[in-house]
C-alpha cells in the first residue's frame, strides 16, 4: 500500500510467505480519489485530422453505438510538441472539442515527457531557463532520443518542477484547449530510443543529485502525479468547472505503488493475437491484486490486424475490463466496429452496450475499491478461497462479487469448459437458467458470436440502466433495472452508489448509497451503511427503478407485486437480457418507485378465485 506525503511516496510490503484469506481474502489497498472513465473510449494512433475525428464521431452515432471519449496521438502537434496543435490538421480544436462535448462526449490527447528541444517551443525554453530538466553528471541537460527527435526530460522527481507543470494545463497557458480535454501519458517510463535497454543512462542525475538507477521505477509515476496535479489545478476554476472542482483524468503507462491514486493505467503495446487476448485476462487480474484496479489492455490488440471474430470476442470481453478502450498503431487497418460487416457490427454494438447497462454496477464496484482497494476483476479463488480447483483458473474471473465472466479465447470456438463452484446457484446472463453445479466437475457450454457465457451468481443484486444512448452523459436522468438472482434461500443483495460523476463533492457527502435486499419474498431499499469516518450522503435525487428482474422464482407461477396498497404489474418467463423475449425470469414493471426513498416490495404468489 503506498500513501503520499508532501511529494514523496511511503511504500508498505506485505511479506508473501503465508496470507490466511479466512472467509474472503480481503487486501490491504486502499485508494485515496474516486475515479472512474469506464465507458468506451475508441481511439486509434492517430485521427488524421478534424474531419477524420468527426466522421468518427458521427459514424458511431449513424451504427447507434454510444462511446465516451475520442483520443488524439502525437500527430496532433506541431511536431511533436506536446500542448500544441497542428495547425494544418487541427485548425479549429476548440471548436471541434465543444461540438464533440455537446454530444456529451470528452477528448484525450496524449502528452508524453520529453520535450523537444527547440528554443522557440515555450515549454522547453522556460524549463531550459529555470533547470528543470534531468542533468548529466556534467551539469548540462541530458539529450535523449524520442518522437520529437532530440529531447529534454523534466525532471519530475523535484517538487518545484512538479509545480510549474501543474500550472501548464489551464486554457490560457495551453491554448486550444478546454475543459472538455484530458489527458494521456505515454512513454514515460522513460522511454529513450538511444538509451541503454531503450531508457535514460543510469548515472544521470535527478533531484538531490540522485542517479536515475536509484529512482527510474518512480518516474514514469511521478510524471503522472505531476499531470494529474495539473488537471486537478485546472479545475479549481470555479467559473467553468463549479466550486467542488473536477475530477483528473490521466491515463499512464508507467506506474508504481501509489499509482492507484493518481489514474488508470494499461498494459501497453498487445498485438491482435489470440494468445494476446488471453493473457489479458491474468494480467488485469494480477494488477489488481497488486493494488492497481482501474487497468485495462487494448481492445483488439495495437499492433497487427484483427479479424471480425477476434475483434468481436476482445470487445466481448473488454466490456467488463475496470478501463475499456480501442487502441492500433497508425499503420494498422481501420478497425471501427462498423467496417467488419452487419453481423460484427450488431454483435460489437451489443457488446458495447451491455458494457454501459452495466455501468451502474461497475461505478458503485468502484466506490467499494475507492474505500477498501478490493478489486472489481477477481480470479475465482478471491471469491471463493476454499475450492481449491480453482487456484489455477487465470482465463475466467469475476466481475464484482456478482458476475462470473467466461471469455472465448479461441478461434472457431463451438463450446468452453465452465467449471462453476458448487453450492452457489448460478444464472445464465440472457435468458436466466439456473445452473447448480456438482463440485469439480467442468461443464460443457455452447458458444456462438452473439455472446460470450456470463453468469449471474445467486445472492446477489445488479443495477442496471437498460436503456440505449449515445453517452454516459446522455443516461444520467435515465431509471434502472434491478437483477436480483436469488441464492437456495430466496435471499440476495446488492447496493447501488451514486453521484455527480466529475467533481469531488462526494468526499463532502454529497452522493446516495442504497442498499437492496431481498429476503422472503420482500425487497427492501434503504441506506447503504458506510465505512466509518465516511459523511453521511446527502444528495438528493429524483431518478426511479424501471424494472426489477428476478431470477430463481418459478416462472410457471403468477405473482403480484405491492408497495403499500400500489400494484405493480407482473410477467413472467421473460429473458434477463432486452434481446431475449422468452427466459426464467420474473419480471416486475416497477416504474415510478423512487431510488432516494426508503421503501419495501412485496412479491407474492397469486392465489386463484375459488
Amino acid at each position: 500500500m503506498a500513501t503520499k506525503h508532501a511529494g514523496r511516496v511511503a511504500a508498505h510490503f506485505v511479506t508473501t510467505s503465508k496470507i490466511s484469506c479466512g472467509n474472503k481474502c480481503q487486501y490491504f489497498f486502499h485508494s485515496s480519489n474516486l475515479q472512474c472513465q469506464c465507458t468506451l473510449l475508441p481511439r486509434r494512433w492517430n485521427y488524421k485530422d478534424e474531419a477524420d475525428a468527426y466522421a468518427v464521431d458521427a459514424g458511431f452515432d449513424e451504427h447507434q453505438i454510444p462511446y465516451d471519449v475520442l483520443w488524439l496521438d502525437i500527430e496532433h502537434t506541431d511536431g511533436k510538441r506536446y500542448l500544441t496543435w497542428d495547425s494544418r490538421l487541427f485548425p479549429n480544436p476548440i471548436a471541434m472539442q465543444e461540438d464533440i462535448a455537446s454530444r456529451g462526449r470528452k477528448m484525450v490527447t496524449i502528452v508524453d515527457p520529453h520535450v523537444k528541444r527547440d528554443s522557440a517551443y515555450y515549454i522547453y525554453k522556460e524549463a531550459s531557463d529555470n533547470k528543470y530538466f534531468v542533468r548529466k553528471s556534467d551539469g548540462t541537460e541530458f539529450d535523449g532520443w524520442c518522437w520529437p527527435g532530440a529531447s529534454s526530460y523534466l525532471d519530475v522527481t523535484n517538487p518545484e518542477v512538479r509545480s510549474w507543470w501543474a500550472t501548464q494545463f489551464t486554457p490560457d497557458k495551453y491554448k486550444g484547449s478546454t475543459k472538455h480535454l484530458y489527458i494521456w501519458n505515454d512513454m514515460n517510463e522513460p522511454s529513450v530510443f538511444n538509451g541503454p535497454e531503450i531508457t535514460m543512462q543510469k548515472d544521470v542525475l535527478h533531484y538531490g543529485d540522485v542517479e536515475h538507477r536509484d529512482i527510474h521505477n518512480i518516474f514514469g509515476y511521478y510524471y503522472h502525479l505531476a499531470t494529474a496535479e495539473a488537471l486537478i489545478h485546472r479545475g479549481q476554476e470555479k467559473e467553468l468547472y463549479g466550486e467542488h472542482g473536477d475530477r483528473p483524468f490521466v491515463l499512464s503507462r508507467a506506474f508504481f505503488a501509489g499509482t492507484q491514486r493518481v489514474g488508470p493505467i494499461w498494459t501497453g503495446d498487445n498485438a491482435a493475437q489470440w494468445s494476446h487476448l488471453a493473457v489479458s485476462v491474468p494480467m488485469l487480474l494480477t494488477l489488481g491484486l497488486t493494488g492497481l484496479p482501474f487497468s485495462g489492455a487494448d481492445v483488439g490488440g495495437f499492433f497487427g490486424n484483427p479479424d471480425a471474430e477476434l475483434l468481436t470476442r476482445w470487445y466481448q470481453l473488454g466490456m467488463y475490463y475496470p478501463f475499456f478502450r480501442g487502441h492500433a498503431h497508425l499503420e494498422t487497418q481501420r478497425r471501427e466496429p462498423w467496417l467488419f460487416g452487419e453481423d460484427t457490427t450488431r454483435r460489437i454494438r451489443e457488446a458495447i452496450r451491455g458494457r454501459y447497462a452495466l455501468l451502474p454496477y461497475i461505478y458503485t464496484l468502484f466506490r467499494h475499491t475507492n474505500q477498501t482497494g478490493i478489486p472489481l476483476m477477481r480470479p475465482l479463488w478471491f471469491e471463493f478461497p476454499d475450492d481449491t480447483t480453482l487456484f489455477a483458473t487465470e482465463e475466467e474471473f469475476l466481475l464484482g462479487p456478482a458476475i462470473w465472466v467466461k471469455p472465448v479465447l479461441q478461434a472457431g470456438a463451438s463450446q468452453v469448459s465452465v467449471t462453476l463452484p458448487a453450492g452457489a446457484v448460478w444464472y445464465e446472463a440472457l435468458a436466466g437458467k439456473a445452473i447448480m453445479p456438482k463440485a469439480g466437475r467442468p461443464m460443457n457450454t455452447a458458444v456462438h458470436m452473439d455472446a460470450i457465457p456470463v453468469f449471474y451468481r445467486g445472492g446477489h443484486i445488479i443495477p442496471r440502466r437498460d436503456r440505449p444512448r449515445r453517452s454516459t452523459a446522455a443516461m444520467v436522468n435515465d431509471p434502472f433495472t434491478l437483477v436480483i438472482a436469488l441464492n437456495k434461500s430466496g435471499y440476495a443483495v446488492g447496493d447501488l452508489y451514486l453521484d455527480d460523476g466529475r467533481s469531488f463533492a462526494f468526499a463532502e457527502g454529497q452522493y446516495m448509497h442504497r442498499r437492496f435486499t431481498f429476503q422472503n419474498g420482500v425487497l427492501t431499499c434503504d441506506v447503504m451503511p458506510q465505512p466509518t469516518g465516511t459523511p453521511p450522503g446527502t444528495l438528493t435525487s429524483k431518478l426511479q427503478l424501471e424494472r426489477i428482474i428476478i431470477l430463481g422464482l418459478p416462472t410457471n407461477k403468477s405473482y403480484t407485486a405491492t408497495v403499500g396498497s400500489k400494484s405493480f404489474s407482473v410477467l413472467s418467463g421473460l429473458g434477463v437480457d432486452v434481446r431475449i423475449s422468452q427466459g426464467d425470469a420474473v419480471v416486475i414493471n416497477a416504474a415510478g418507485l423512487p431510488i432516494g426513498s426508503d421503501w419495501q416490495l412485496r412479491v407474492s404468489e397469486e392465489v386463484a378465485a375459488a
